[in-house]
């Protein structure tokens, strides 16, 4: 259709595929760019970092009114101020409002005054404690951490649906035990990790709002050009729509 506004998403992989979050939101046109990311490691990120704006470029060249860039621990991994003049270089350089994964979980958690949060991610070592260090600096306090130890682009997608919840509510059960109350929520780190049928699975076992990568992207693109109506059946953070601004 040709009123559809167009989102032009950066994405770390080559094949540069549309979410299947997109599907959701069918008000909106897709088009990619990708970035041919192939390890999730810090040395990984830094082979493909510097190409971001270029794809953002060619993306707005195309169409787009808006960009997303997806992959969290792609744009985390350098830190909080780094994400922030990531985001303001891309829109420096197309003159079009931007977001991040990293941004839409953040604005995910923030939307649900969540402060003390579980976090269960796809990563290793290296790459877990610098989103710690992010999420402290985006104003959280991480009660616990757990990670799947993961460093090939394409092993998060082949993570079960049983071993995420497993991840989410080991996440959950760990943080309890240490401080003795529930967290104020959960988060699921990576884009890779297939979690939009199981938000809603995890909400009912933990008691908590849940976050996680794709999802909270997409609803973050979304929002950007006014389409994120509420969307039943996949969690509290769909089901709400755009939500207030965080």
């Amino acid at each position: 259709m040709s009123g559809e506004p167009i989102v032009g998403l950066v994405t770390p992989g080559g094949e540069a595929a549309v979410p299947a979050e997109a599907e959701l939101y069918p008000g909106v046109r897709f088009i990619t760019a990708g970035l041919g990311l192939q390890r999730l490691t810090p040395a990984g990120y830094d082979a493909v970092i510097d190409g971001i704006v270029e794809r953002a470029e060619a993306l707005a060249a195309r169409g787009a009114v808006a960009i997303g860039v997806s992959g969290t621990s792609l744009t985390f991994y350098r830190g909080y101020a780094f994400h922030e003049q990531l985001k303001e270089s891309v829109r420096t350089a197309t003159g079009l409002p931007v977001t991040t994964m990293s941004t839409g979980v953040v604005d995910g958690l923030r939307t649900f005054g969540v402060k003390r949060v579980a976090v269960g991610t796809a990563y290793a070592d290296e790459v877990n404690r610098r989103l710690r260090q992010f999420l402290t600096d985006s104003g959280f306090e991480v009660l616990t951490l757990e990670g799947l130890g993961l460093e090939d682009f394409g092993a998060p997608g082949q993570v079960t649906e049983d071993e995420i919840v497993a991840l989410g509510e080991r996440a959950c059960s760990t943080a309890q035990a240490a401080t003795g109350a529930a967290p104020d929520g959960l988060l699921i780190s990576c884009g890779g990790l297939r979690t939009l049928e199981l938000t809603a699975t995890l909400e009912d076992s933990c008691g908590v709002p849940v976050v996680s990568s794709r999802p909270a992207f997409m609803w973050s693109v979304a929002r950007l050009v006014g389409q994120a109506q509420p969307v039943q059946g996949y969690g509290r953070l769909l089901a709400q729509g755009a939500g207030a601004a965080a």
